[in-house]
């Protein structure tokens, strides 16, 4: 007997499953996006249908920024600017949440025996002050000297030791910011001398890194300006509840067919 032709070609039974595996997939990736902006006032709507009691109306909520520290965001700015005007070998970067720290080595910093800045370190300080005033203030920085057990090779005229030559260096570039537009009040120089040494080995390579500068930039919002915000944010809720209109430096609050003026 001639059999029957099939009529549909039977598929795999493993395309079943990862076509589930497609449909979940693509239902999760829905849902990111979904959860990636949200409106508070539509949420806390939502909330309410699952309390004893409906929401009578909704306010919409002016979310004040919490205090973040871009130190990720300054530490590529730096490292931009340090690999235009500067080798390699002449510089490191350290981040972290509190500070970015830039590690400028003395070889391209001064002058051979000396606490004169180089053409190239005067290029480099400027575009770093450029990139330090745009952050309005909210900084604090602090540039501390180093040197190392063999520095300074030759006597130095006006310097004691490698204490003295590491504050003198230390201050020689805190000078240096000032002059480009940088308050002294945000400034602060340290030397350390010798007592801090990157490398203790017997290289005259490493030993030379030892003598170097290094700029800490703290950036961090002061406290007191996000509760003024907050207080200012409550307080502008208050008064839209209260039926209290803010103008200039009056308020006015309308009670039936009179209207109280206050100063």
């Amino acid at each position: 007997m001639r059999k029957k032709k099939e009529e549909c070609k039977s598929f795999p039974a493993w395309l079943t499953s990862f076509s589930d595996l497609m449909s979940l997939l693509l239902t999760f990736f829905i849902l990111l996006y979904s959860m990636s902006s949200l409106d508070i006032s539509k949420a806390a709507k939502f909330l309410s249908y699952f309390q004893g009691e409906r929401a009578k109306y909704f306010r919409k909520f002016s979310v004040v920024k919490p205090i973040k520290l871009y130190t990720k965001d300054l530490a590529r700015k730096f490292g931009r600017i340090l690999a235009r005007l500067l080798p390699i070998s002449g510089y490191q970067i350290v981040v972290t949440k509190q500070y970015v720290m830039l590690r400028l080595f003395n070889r391209i910093l001064f002058k051979k025996d000396s606490i004169e800045l180089t053409p190239q370190a005067k290029k480099t300080l400027d575009q770093i002050a450029e990139t330090i005033k745009k952050l309005g203030g909210n900084y604090t920085i602090r540039v501390e000297g180093f040197t190392d057990i063999n520095a300074p090779s030759k006597k130095m005229p006006g310097i004691k030791d490698a204490w003295d030559l590491s504050l003198r260096r230390a201050t020689t570039v805190v000078r240096y910011l000032i002059s480009k537009g940088i308050p002294p009040d945000k400034l602060t120089a340290v030397g350390y001398g010798d007592t801090r040494p990157l490398y203790v080995w017997n290289n005259p390579i490493l030993r030379s890194r030892n003598r170097r500068v290094e700029i800490y930039i703290q950036v961090s919002k002061e406290r007191k300006e996000i509760e003024k915000q907050i207080q200012e944010e409550y307080q502008r809720l208050k008064y839209r509840k209260e039926g209290v209109i803010t103008n200039g430096t009056k308020t006015e609050k309308s009670t039936g067919n009179k209207t109280i003026s206050r100063p």
